[in-house]
């Protein structure tokens, strides 16, 4: 998705997990996904550097969808869609 695209979407959980370090952001991540329905997203905020790379790889294993991401101030959003 582009950013325009990515801006737009309605996440259905918004996890704050900025100023923690790896494998914090990771692991709210996965509690976050047990909360919301199949095809919707989470919005993952993170400061840590490896939370993109980590999520990506945990999704692509476990069936879940990185949209992208968007740089903000200080920290990383990144939208993942639930997918089982």
């Amino acid at each position: 998705m582009n950013t325009a695209e990515l801006e737009a979407v309605t996440a259905a959980e918004v996890i704050d997990a900025r100023g923690a370090a790896c494998p914090g952001p990771l692991l709210e991540a996965k509690k976050g996904m047990g909360k919301i329905a199949i095809g919707d997203v989470v919005e993952l905020w993170s400061s840590d550097p490896a939370t993109k790379s980590d999520v990506g790889a945990w999704a692509g294993k476990v069936g879940h969808e990185v949209l992208g991401t968007l740089e903000d101030d200080g920290y990383e959003r990144v939208f993942i869609r639930r997918g089982k």
